[in-house]
C-alpha cells in the first residue's frame, strides 16, 4: 500500500543522527568500537541496527552497556560511567587525537533546508545528542539560521517519551497537533512524535539504503524502516528527505 501523508504540513521538528547528521562512521562507529574495546566482538553494525529497530535505545552510552552486557564475551560489572569515558574517548578524540565526530557529514543540501524555513512557521531540532555535540555540528555545517530551537539529551526524558517534542512546541510556541512533523530515522521518533499529539515523518539513514540497493531491495525495505511505519509513521522518506518540501504549502 502507498503510504499518503496526511500535508499539508506547517511546523519542522528535525531528530539530528540520521537524518541531518551522517553518524554511520561517528556514533554508530564509537558504539561499536566501545564494545569490542571490552569484549564484545559479536556486536557489528547490524546488531546495533536490530537494537535500534525495537526502540528504547536512543541513549548511545547507555546502549553500548546494554550491548556489552548482551554478549557473553563482554566484560562483567562495567559502570555506565566506564562505558560512557571509553565513548567519549573513540568519538571527542582524546589526546590531540580527532575524534569519530569529526567523520560526520550533513545529509540533506542547503537548498531543500532553505526552502523547508521559508515554507514551515518554525524549526525546531528533537535530539537524544548531548546539547554540546548538538551546537558544534549546527556550527560545523553553518545550519544556526535554519533552527529556531534544540531540545537535547539534557532537557529531559528522551524519544520515545513525548517530552522532547512536547517541549520543541513549548519553545516555538505552538500547539502539538498533526501539522507538526518529527523526521525522524527510528521507532523512537516516530513513537515520541505520535505520543505527543504531532506527526511522525521516518526517513531512511544512507548507510541502509546503500545496503538495501545492494540488495536489489527498495529504500523503505530496510528493518528500521518497516518498523517506522509499524508505529505509524505518517510517510517515510529517501535520505535527504527533498520530497517533503511539497508537503508544506508554499
Amino acid at each position: 500500500a502507498k503510504m499518503t501523508p496526511s500535508a499539508p504540513y506547517k511546523t519542522l521538528l528535525l531528530d539530528m543522527d540520521g537524518v541531518l547528521a551522517e553518524v554511520s562512521k561517528s556514533y554508530r562507529a564509537a558504539i561499536i568500537s566501545t564494545c569490542h574495546k571490552y569484549g564484545a566482538t559479536s556486536i557489528n553494525d547490524d546488531v546495533v541496527g536490530d537494537w535500534k529497530a525495537k526502540g528504547g535505545s536512543n541513549n548511545d552510552w547507555k546502549l553500548s552497556l546494554d550491548l556489552i552486557n548482551s554478549d557473553p564475551n563482554g566484560a562483567k560489572d562495567l559502570t555506565l560511567q566506564q562505558v560512557t569515558d571509553t565513548f567519549e574517548e573513540f568519538y571527542q578524540g582524546k589526546d590531540g587525537q580527532p575524534g569519530l565526530c569529526d567523520l560526520e557529514s550533513l545529509i540533506p543540501t542547503k537548498a531543500t533546508l532553505d526552502e523547508l524555513r521559508k515554507r514551515s512557521n518554525g524549526v525546531g531540532i528533537v535530539t537524544g545528542r548531548p546539547k554540546k555535540d548538538c551546537d558544534k555540528f549546527l556550527k560545523q555545517n553553518d545550519l544556526e539560521k535554519y533552527v529556531d530551537c534544540c531540545v537535547c539529551m539534557e532537557d529531559g526524558p528522551p524519544k520515545p517519551d513525548a517530552f522532547p517534542v512536547r517541549r520543541a512546541c513549548e519553545l516555538l510556541k505552538i500547539e502539538p497537533s498533526a501539522s507538526v512533523i518529527l523526521v525522524g530515522d527510528t521507532p523512537d521518533d516516530i513513537r515520541a512524535a505520535v505520543a505527543a499529539g504531532c506527526k511522525g515523518v521516518g526517513v531512511a539513514t544512507p548507510e541502509a539504503v546503500e545496503a538495501a540497493a545492494a540488495k536489489g531491495e527498495a529504500y523503505d525495505s530496510t528493518k528500521l524502516c518497516v518498523a517506522m511505519k509499524e508505529c505509524g509513521a505518517d510517510v517515510i522518506l529517501e535520505p535527504g528527505f527533498v520530497k517533503l518540501v511539497d508537503m508544506f504549502p508554499a
